[in-house]
């Protein structure tokens, strides 16, 4: 259940950094309202997740996915610059966030059986 809170709290993280785009530096009211529950419904998701979760890999994936989410939606929502490079650092938060999630997977697996 963890994951899922994980995964619930990163879609939250992306909602806040997208909004804060649109808050024109929290000047306009509704923008700044989705942001401010956005972000407190990140941080409200991240904090059962950590319950379970090591703080350092939850804290890493949910901002990994957070980071990757921000930046695929604000290249199709803003028309935000992709290049080359930029998808190669993707790839490989992408990797580490798998890397964490399996090394969670094992962490637990190797403890249960000891």
């Amino acid at each position: 259940m963890a994951w899922i809170y994980l995964l619930i709290a990163a879609v939250f993280e992306v909602v806040f950094a997208l909004g804060t785009n649109a808050t024109n530096g929290f000047t306009e009211l509704w923008p700044s309202v989705l942001t401010i529950v956005a972000a407190s419904g990140g941080i409200f998701f991240l904090s059962l997740a950590l319950k379970t979760l090591d703080v350092g890999v939850g804290y890493t994936v949910w901002t990994g996915i957070g980071s990757v989410g921000t930046v695929v939606f604000g290249t199709v929502l803003f028309d935000e610059h992709m290049n080359g490079w930029k998808a190669l650092a993707f790839l490989l938060i992408i990797g580490g966030v798998l890397g964490l999630k399996l090394a969670d997977k094992f962490t637990t697996t190797t403890a249960a059986q000891a």
